[in-house]
């Protein structure tokens, strides 16, 4: 725990081998893009169709992850994958098989279909969280300690929802979730609210948190990435979405919650902080999106690495500071 050029303090271990590369030369853009990207084609699997709105976490002195890899039937699945170096990914060609944490999840265990997946660590395991079809979209919620082996328990919640995102650690002795109750389509509404549970099984005390606003985040929102611990807040990078002439616009930007009631937004960042208008989220299968799905950050350092879905075809990655976008949320804040 360390501090960043614009002292905000992150918790977490040091990462020295992050993904990186440096602001180019004369921006002043708080997140760049990779001048690499996509880092994950759409093809690297002989069968997929687009590989995308992926989760990605260190792992035993490389990077591990869960993948978005939509195959050429067109269904949505999540695939295990490691890396040296969180850019070359090596990405398991058959989706992940669940197997079932206790007898009575068994039954959920039927797969419909799965997508835009999270991961974090917490006490002695990696979660996953994902969106789960199981009569709708809901929230599933797994774990597992190699990334080869993976057990599914009971869903979160009930049929709607969608962008299930765990907090790294309790928050006043409970596990918590930021998630989004949606419907059964695609949804042209959404905010998001929290949940806290005692056991990963049980979820209650739900809270709201925030809900749309105008311009970028003006139809819906959804929690991104799992929230960065910082000494002024919960980091929460989130997407936002508009409906423009020609269907929806997904960018995204952050918020700062309180430490120990994250129901509280503390600040939110007016502007956002990324949308698409590189080529590779502009075309693709769905246009104009960009959006995240992981973030690895160096608390020694600040330094920032954002994963990101390209266009709902592609892998990206963006960089910045930790303590920059916390700057940046402050100084553009609207609540």
């Amino acid at each position: 725990m360390s501090q960043t050029a614009r002292q905000t303090t992150v918790q977490g271990p040091p990462l020295p081998n992050i993904p990186w590369e440096d602001r180019p030369t004369g921006s002043d853009a708080v997140l760049w893009r990779y001048s690499a990207n996509p880092v994950i084609p759409h093809d690297l699997l002989p069968t997929s169709n687009s590989i995308f709105n992926s989760a990605v976490v260190p792992y035993q002195g490389g990077f591990a992850g869960v993948f978005r890899c939509d195959d050429t039937r067109r269904q949505m699945q999540i695939h295990a994958g490691k890396s040296a170096d969180g850019l070359a990914w090596d990405i398991q060609p058959e989706r992940i098989h669940w197997l079932p944490a206790d007898p009575r999840a068994a039954e959920i265990n039927a797969f419909e279909y799965a997508y835009d997946p999270r991961v974090t660590w917490i006490e002695d395991r990696y979660y996953i969280t994902w969106c789960n079809g199981y009569h709708g979209p809901t929230i599933g919620v797994g774990y597992t300690y190699d990334f080869e082996t993976f057990y599914q328990m009971d869903n979160a919640f009930l049929p709607f929802n969608r962008n299930g995102v765990l907090f790294p650690r309790r928050i006043g002795g409970k596990y918590a979730m930021l998630s989004r109750p949606s419907d059964n389509g695609h949804t042209p509404f959404g905010d998001i609210t929290y949940s806290e549970s005692p056991d990963m099984i049980h979820w209650g005390r739900h809270r709201y948190v925030m809900g749309v606003t105008g311009g970028w985040q003006s139809t819906k929102i959804g929690a991104g990435p799992v929230p960065i611990e910082t000494d002024e807040g919960w980091l929460l990078i989130y997407h936002g979405v508009l409906t423009s002439c020609n269907g929806f616009v997904y960018s995204f930007g952050a918020a700062l919650l309180d430490l120990d009631e994250p129901w509280k937004v503390l600040y939110r960042s007016e502007p956002y902080l990324l949308a698409p208008q590189a080529p590779y989220e502009r075309t693709g299968d769905v246009p104009n999106v960009a959006f995240p799905c992981a973030a690895l950050v160096d608390a020694e350092t600040g330094r920032l690495a954002v994963y990101y879905g390209g266009a709902d075809t592609v892998t990206c990655l963006a960089f910045g500071y930790a303590g920059e976008v916390v700057e940046f949320v402050k100084t553009h804040s609207r609540l």
